[in-house]
């Protein structure tokens, strides 16, 4: 199965999974997410054995658009994705492995917008391309079959492909008692009425909403809009609560970011992976109501 949906971790517990909780506390694997475009997927096919690119279309269960040479890129693709396509394949390394990257840009500049966010690196870029790295597939037979992990393989520079992969940390704070402030949140979730899948993802098109319009994230007003338990609402707000301090513990080293003209601290925000799961920790209030108003190619690109 291809790389899923990294889901915010305030929406995990709409309908029970407390794992969450579990996982704010271990420690783990940090990146910084990249907001780059299109997402670019290359390296050894497994059924085959030969050097690849392609978009996420390579997961693809039946129209599979998996690219071993130039003719294959204009069969399978056009326009600007094509082109992409076609550079990709000249510049990234052959490797054994299968890896996916959001792709930010061409050498020459030094300020890129890649999709909603602009990255502005120290000094103007000399590499051809410049692509993030963030995730590795395994796969035996074929694509079809890829299991999706963080990625933590550092690429070295070459002299075609820039490659972005900042490092990333949290700082601690000593005085948040996470371990209190879960405890009470797990009490907490003992008074709610949770959700089915369909009734969550409703729920999760209300926040949504919500955000894109800029309207207060109100557990009152969300509960009467998406009818659902209002406990859970509160629920879910004490959990993105936890969230948004989680967030600002982060820090990288990556290229300063913008939203607009505005300095961004946190960017897309970062993922964090342990025992527990794969989580997002993004602002929703400033990235992801910019993303959905600004972002230049939010359709998925096959």
């Amino acid at each position: 199965m291809k790389r899923l949906h990294i889901e915010h971790p305030e929406d995990q517990i709409l309908t029970g999974d407390l794992s969450v909780l579990d996982w704010f506390k271990a420690e783990g694997h940090m990146s910084l997410k990249i907001d780059g475009c299109p997402a670019i997927v290359w390296g050894k096919d497994p059924a085959t054995g030969t050097f690849f690119v392609g978009t996420k279309s390579v997961f693809n269960k039946k129209k599979i658009k998996i690219n071993h040479s130039h003719e294959e890129i204009d069969q399978n693709h056009e326009g600007e994705v094509a082109s992409i396509l076609h550079d990709c394949f000249d510049c990234l390394p052959h490797i054994d492995d299968i890896i996916q990257c959001d792709f930010i840009g061409y050498g020459g500049d030094a300020s890129y917008t890649p999709n909603a966010l602009t990255y502005v690196f120290p000094e103007i870029v000399r590499n051809s391309i410049i692509v993030a790295p963030h995730t590795k597939y395994e796969a035996e037979n074929d694509l079809r079959d890829a299991i999706a992990s963080p990625l933590y393989e550092v690429f070295e520079d070459t002299k075609d492909v820039m490659f972005v992969m900042p490092d990333a940390w949290e700082r601690i704070d000593e005085d948040w008692d996470i371990h209190t402030i879960l405890d009470f949140a797990r009490q907490m979730s003992q008074m709610c009425v949770f959700a089915t899948n369909s009734e969550a993802t409703k729920i999760k098109k209300v926040i949504n909403t919500f955000i894109k319009v800029g309207a207060e994230l109100d557990p009152e007003a969300l509960a009467t809009a998406a009818e659902c338990d209002v406990n859970l609402m509160r629920f879910w707000n004490l959990i993105h609560t936890i969230k948004v301090h989680m967030l600002s513990l982060c820090c990288d080293d990556g290229p300063d970011t913008y939203i607009g003209k505005y300095y961004s601290n946190y960017g897309e925000g970062y993922v964090r992976t342990n025992n527990f799961g794969t989580y997002k920790l993004v602002d929703r209030r400033q990235f992801s109501r910019f993303n959905f108003l600004n972002g230049k190619m939010r359709r998925v690109i096959r």
